[in-house]
């Protein structure tokens, strides 16, 4: 049978007399199997390599996806967040991306009639210093305590880090800014043309400076002058003449400074205590405010430290637990202080105080003394 036949396998093994079925079909499968093997050999060495056989080909590797374009940044949205920053209204950390505290800044800000800072544009040139990048920056041990008693001074982790507080930004937004930026000495860079902080700007904490309790003010180091450089867009807040109260609100996580007039000195995001450590609602009063303060870890304190560690005492810095600013209030172990992470505040819990970032902790400083009215309320 040639190989142009078709195989009538059934019709051709009917049994006739003649031949037994034996006789018939073994001779014509052994022809089958002879002519499918060496269709398989003829298959591998086919021309087209698409064809073949699936057993002797390396499968190709899969195209790799083009890297997806960064979003670009929301300029509407960050220009709204630096003119709340510049008018006292503080969104919390500068990041452009739609945030509670953001709405609710907003929000205080149209209901007190604010007049947006119209002047400046929401974005100016910086241009990096050897200063800024001198550090000495800190590699920070994340959740233990023991761990950072161990280190000198807590200072930035990084220069992305030192230049977002100073500019109220957060690191991720600077690079969104910059794309391609290395932050290297001598590069200049677009920032948020946000308002002065406070009266005391923050500084590299270095060991020895702030006992607890001192209250004492450290010195800011000025920075040379540079016509070029960002400049703050406004002077920092002088303290009223007359009293002032600080009100914190636990249902909207913010703060707000009133003079006695009722006038919005300061509005800021704040994160108010937890489940295990509530916000204390009643009526306090200012003790001290202190700068770049050492933390005084107490494991008795706090219901989810290990009970086995010991206390120690947390260097200055501001990566240190409560941040640059510690204000001290008359409920015993309650302050309000900075945090060593903007991004957390209003979104996080605590341990029973109020945080703030550490740009809004040092205006608020600067606004508060021995004796000012603190209300906690629902």
């Amino acid at each position: 049978m040639g190989l142009g036949q078709p195989y009538l396998w059934p019709r051709a093994c009917s049994l006739d007399g003649s031949m037994s079925p034996r006789e018939i079909c073994l001779p014509r499968l052994r022809t089958l199997a002879s002519f499918v093997g060496l269709l398989l050999l003829l298959l591998p060495i086919s021309a087209d390599a698409g064809q073949q056989h699936p057993s002797r080909v390396r499968k190709a590797a899969a195209p790799r996806k083009p890297a997806a374009a960064a979003a670009a940044v929301d300029q509407e949205l960050l220009a709204t967040q630096v003119m709340l920053d510049r008018a006292g209204y503080s969104p919390g950390e500068i990041d452009a991306v739609h945030g509670t505290s953001t709405e609710r800044a907003l929000a205080a800000f149209t209901k007190n009639g604010g007049q947006a800072a119209t002047t400046g544009d929401a974005i100016t040139s910086y241009t990096i210093t050897d200063q800024d990048v001198a550090g000495p920056f800190v590699t920070i041990p994340k959740g233990d305590m023991m761990a950072l008693a161990d280190l000198p001074a807590l200072g930035y982790a990084n220069v992305t880090e030192a230049l977002g507080e100073r500019f109220h930004a957060s690191p991720t937004l600077l690079k969104r800014l910059n794309p391609g930026a290395t932050f290297a000495a001598g590069e200049t860079i677009k920032v948020p043309n946000v308002a002065s902080a406070a009266v005391d700007p923050p500084v590299q904490a270095q060991p020895g400076q702030a006992q607890p309790g001192q209250a004492q003010p450290v010195q800011a180091q000025a920075a040379p002058a540079q016509p070029a450089q960002a400049q703050p867009a406004a002077a920092g807040p002088t303290r009223p003449a007359g009293g002032v109260t600080v009100t914190v609100h636990k249902s909207s996580s913010d703060l707000v400074v009133t003079d006695a007039a009722g006038t919005v000195l300061m509005y800021a995001p704040v994160t108010t205590g937890s489940e295990h450590d509530p916000l204390p609602i009643g009526e306090w009063k200012v003790n001290g405010v202190e700068r770049d303060p050492k933390f005084h870890y107490n494991p008795a304190l706090f219901w989810d430290a290990n009970q086995a560690q010991a206390k120690a005492t947390i260097a200055a810095g501001p990566n240190n637990p409560v941040g640059v600013v510690w204000v001290d209030i008359s409920r015993p172990h309650y302050g309000l202080h900075g945090t060593p992470e903007p991004s957390t505040i209003g979104k996080t819990e605590s341990h029973g105080c109020v945080r703030l970032t550490n740009w809004d902790a040092l205006k608020l400083a600067s606004l508060v003394k021995p004796g000012t009215r603190v209300v906690f309320a629902e």
